[in-house]
C-alpha cells in the first residue's frame, strides 16, 4: 500500500509547525533565541526542515509542554552538544531541579493568593512575618497608606524591619486619638509644599509637632508590650537566621541604593522639617 508513497525530504515552516503541534511564529521565536538553529533556505527563499530538524523540534515541543522554560531547554541542548537524540532523557534529568524550584515558587504564589483571599486585602502579599504581626487587627483597620508604608519598609529593611513598623499601625488602630493626632501632623507636613521657604517659622513648628507625636507613640508602643514583642521576634529570628537581620529584602541592592532609588515628592521645607524633628529626637536621647 506504500509502494506509491514518497515522503518529502524537507517541509516548509508551516508543515513543520503543523506536524509538531505548534505555530510558525513559535518556531521563528525558537530561532531568534538560539534554541533551534535556523535551517538553510531553498531556492524560493523559504526555510526547509528535514528529519533531524523535525526530531529536535518535536523534543523541544515535548519539553516545553512539560513546563520546562525555553531558556532551560536551550541551555540543556547547548550542554549536550555532540550527544545523540537518545540522550534527551539525561537532559530532562538535569532539568528536574529547575522544575522542583518552579513548583516551590508556584506553591509560594498559591499560598500568597490564599492569604490574600482569607484576609481580603493586600496584607497577603506581604511577608509571613508581617502578615502574622497584623493578624489580630480587625478588617478595615489598616489603611492603604499603611500597607504602602509596610511594602516600602519591607523592600528596604526586610521582613523584620517591616514587622517593627507594623507595631506602629497596631498602636494607632488601638488608639483613635493617636490616629487623629497622626493625621493632623501628616496634614501639617503635607502643607509644607514648594511655596513654603526653608526658614519659614512653620517648619520648626511642624517639626516640634512631629517630635511630640512620635514621643507619645513610642511611649504607647512601650507600655502596650508591642516593643517587647518586637524584641522577642528579633531574638527568635537570630536563632533561626544567623547574620544581619536588616538587609534589603529583594535582590542584591544595597540599603543605601534602595533608599536613594525610592522617589519621594518632598519639598525642601518638608525635608528640613524632617531634619529638625530628627534633631529633637536625638537631643532627647542624650
Amino acid at each position: 500500500m506504500f509502494s506509491s508513497f514518497t515522503p518529502p525530504r524537507h517541509v516548509t515552516i508551516g508543515g513543520a509547525a503543523a506536524f509538531a503541534g505548534t505555530t510558525p511564529r513559535a518556531i521563528r521565536h525558537y530561532h531568534q533565541i538560539g534554541l533551534f538553529p535556523e535551517p538553510e533556505r531553498g531556492s524560493d527563499d523559504r526555510r526547509r526542515y528535514g528529519y533531524d530538524e523535525m526530531i529536535q523540534l518535536l523534543w523541544i515541543r515535548r519539553m516545553a509542554d512539560a513546563g520546562i522554560a525555553l531558556d532551560d531547554i536551550r541551555d540543556a541542548f547547548a550542554d549536550a552538544a555532540g550527544t545523540t537524540d537518545t540522550d534527551v532523557a539525561h537532559i530532562l534529568e538535569r532539568l528536574e531541579g529547575s522544575l522542583v524550584a518552579r513548583q516551590a515558587e508556584l506553591e509560594r504564589q498559591r499560598t500568597a493568593v490564599q492569604r490574600m483571599r482569607q484576609k481580603g486585602s493586600r496584607v497577603g502579599l506581604l511577608s509571613d512575618v508581617v502578615g502574622d504581626r497584623l493578624a489580630d487587627l480587625r478588617e478595615g483597620t489598616l489603611r492603604q497608606d499603611d500597607l504602602d508604608t509596610l511594602l516600602v519598609t519591607e523592600r528596604i529593611f526586610g521582613a523584620l524591619g517591616a514587622s517593627v513598623q507594623a507595631s506602629r499601625f497596631i498602636a494607632l488602630a488601638a488608639r483613635p486619638d493617636l490616629r487623629e493626632h497622626s493625621d493632623r501632623v501628616d496634614a501639617a507636613e503635607e502643607a509644607l509644599d514648594d511655596s513654603v521657604a526653608v526658614d519659614d517659622p512653620r517648619v520648626a513648628v511642624v517639626a516640634a509637632e512631629r517630635h511630640a507625636f512620635e514621643t507619645t507613640l513610642r511611649a504607647v508602643i512601650e507600655s502596650s508590650g508591642l516593643a517587647q514583642a518586637d524584641d522577642a521576634r528579633f531574638d527568635t529570628w537570630d536563632e533561626v537566621h544567623p547574620g544581619p537581620s536588616d538587609g534589603v529584602a529583594c535582590g542584591s541592592t544595597s540599603l543605601t541604593d534602595a533608599v536613594q532609588m525610592m522617589p519621594y515628592d518632598f519639598s525642601a521645607a518638608r525635608l528640613r522639617c524632617m531634619e529638625l524633628a530628627l534633631e529633637l529626637d536625638e537631643s532627647d536621647a542624650l
